[in-house]
């Protein structure tokens, strides 16, 4: 993807480039710190506008209690090897704790990218990095066992991207055609072959928690987590079911097609993807023939879906 989706976190490192005291960014939600060389002055401050711009949205979760780092790397080999993931072509950013690795925006398409493409995954990278400050310490963020689905669907959600992940009824015939599958639950097992299936289903899983539950349960579940508690715990006490009841819910609501009222017909011939608007997604083959009739859902059981980070 041109503005990369799959963004996750890894474990942290130092930044190697030197920071600019004077390119320092302190705002009510945190402060940030720009580190890049004297060529990428003007992605950086794409970089800086795309922070500010980030601050209101980030304001849903919290605040930043800990500096963050934006490393700004000069292509994309360079973002690979600060990131620890080679191969990884379509990523641009990669959060952490407390520094975000980021592409320089001048190197995305030969044209570059533009400032709304950079804010966009700013704030998908910083929601990243929010979250782990709010529930966690630079010692314990890679322990709570926040499962891919929750913190790849609030950084999503938050980000508004949406338009960019397959729909759900486009998760509601994975679902069917692949019953032994599960992109919530046994999302790190499915990462590398149905990465636009993975993501789309976080972030329609987050958004139906937000919608059934409220944004107050979410900010009670990573408050919760910076007490002390790891994330099964803490969401069950702040949303009041478990984590796998909660999924349950969501895959047999997608499952049954609940947002269309009941199942609803295959596609007609010829229509074979997904909509314009999931425009540089990989590809997901839609069914061209009429579904097997069901109950309902595999009922799958969590394992541990804690990042492998």
């Amino acid at each position: 993807m041109v503005v990369a989706l799959a963004l996750v976190s890894a474990c942290a490192s130092a930044p190697r480039k030197a920071v600019d005291p004077e390119a320092s960014l302190a705002l009510p939600g945190g402060e940030f710190r720009f580190a890049h060389d004297a060529r990428e002055a003007q992605a950086a401050d794409m970089v800086r506008r795309a922070v500010e711009h980030a601050g209101p949205r980030l304001s849903l979760w919290g605040t930043f209690h800990d500096p963050v780092t934006l490393v700004i790397h000069p292509n994309h080999a360079a973002l690979e090897r600060a990131a620890n993931r080679p191969g990884h072509d379509f990523l641009r950013a990669w959060a952490r704790f407390e520094q975000v690795e980021v592409q320089s925006p001048r190197t995305w398409t030969r044209a570059g990218a533009s400032q709304k493409q950079v804010d966009e995954l700013l704030l998908h990278e910083l929601t990243h990095s929010l979250m782990y400050q709010v529930s966690a310490t630079r010692l314990t963020w890679t322990k709570k066992g926040i499962p891919l689905w929750f913190s790849e669907g609030m950084a999503s959600y938050t980000a508004g991207q949406g338009y960019r992940v397959p729909s759900l009824e486009d998760l509601s015939r994975f679902l069917h055609d692949h019953p032994q599958a599960d992109p919530l639950a046994r999302a790190e097992s499915l990462y590398e072959s149905e990465n636009a299936t993975v993501y789309g289903a976080a972030h329609h899983a987050f958004d139906f928690l937000v919608s059934r539950y409220g944004e107050e349960r979410i900010r009670g579940t990573l408050q919760a987590m910076g007490r002390g508690q790891d994330f099964p715990q803490a969401f069950q006490d702040a949303v009041g079911i478990p984590a796998d009841t909660f999924l349950r819910d969501f895959r047999r609501y997608v499952y049954l097609r609940g947002f269309k009222g009941g199942r609803i017909n295959p596609p007609e011939p010829g229509m074979g993807g997904l909509r314009g608007e999931n425009r540089g997604l990989p590809w997901i083959p839609l069914f061209s023939k009429p579904l097997p009739p069901t109950s309902g859902p595999p009922d799958t059981t969590l394992g541990d879906t804690s990042p492998k980070r």
